[in-house]
């Protein structure tokens, strides 16, 4: 009994996530406020708590649209990192309801942070440290609120930037609070020269194959997002 939370960071992930017997959660790629929000939610019946849209590619062998089950959070928060582990059984459930994508579904490490990792130097470093294979900014929130709420969890990312490809500076202030895209603030970024032409259609190439797989993912997952009763 009880829905499914997902726990995006755009508005565009959680459209994707949303459907029968789903509640969305997201917070703009803010970790602060993701919290505040979870802390609000009223005492619910919840059957898991999932983490799902985009992230960034740590492990050099996954391209963007790859889509990585977590196995476990790495919390990278600085002193010592924390592993918060994924609930086996969605996992494996997840595993066989996406077989369909063959090798473009790997199950592994996740890493959570709480600012942009926008360089590739600071990809790898943070691949060296963790051993994850991905990045992201909400999988290691919704891991200790689902932890809290003693819920299963489970992370569903997608590769978005790749290992060897840094973001753009101004990506890390590029939304709005509600998780939409700011496009004034990405033309204020090319105006004042801290974004190019060329680094835009690279991300935009990017995020469309990761959004697509997200898609087909959410699409072989039906109902509850693949989380049996």
């Amino acid at each position: 009994s009880g829905f499914v939370l997902a726990v995006a960071g755009l508005s565009r992930e959680a459209r994707i996530a949303a459907g029968e017997g789903v509640e969305t959660l997201q917070a703009g790629g803010r970790p602060a406020a993701l919290r505040d929000k979870l802390a609000l939610l009223p005492d619910a019946p919840l059957r898991a708590v999932i983490s799902f849209g985009i992230a960034g590619g740590l492990d050099p062998s996954l391209l963007p649209g790859d889509v990585v089950l977590g196995t476990a959070v790495i919390v990278a928060d600085g002193a010592a990192d924390r592993r918060l582990p994924c609930n086996p059984a969605i996992v494996a459930a997840h595993v066989q309801r996406l077989a369909a994508l063959g090798p473009r579904v790997v199950t592994a490490e996740v890493a959570g942070v709480e600012a942009a990792v926008l360089t590739t130097g600071a990809k790898s470093a943070l691949r060296a440290r963790t051993g994850a294979a991905i990045v992201d900014m909400e999988s290691h929130v919704a891991a200790a609120f689902a932890a809290r709420r003693g819920l299963p969890f489970a992370v569903l990312r997608v590769v978005c930037d790749p290992a060897e490809r840094a973001l753009p500076a101004f990506a890390a202030s590029a939304l709005k609070p509600n998780g939409d895209p700011d496009i004034l603030g990405v033309l204020a970024a090319l105006v004042r020269r801290e974004a190019r032409i060329r680094e835009l259609v690279r991300l935009a190439r990017d995020s469309g194959e990761a959004f697509r797989g997200l898609s087909r993912a959410r699409a072989l997952l039906g109902l509850t997002l693949g989380v049996d009763a």
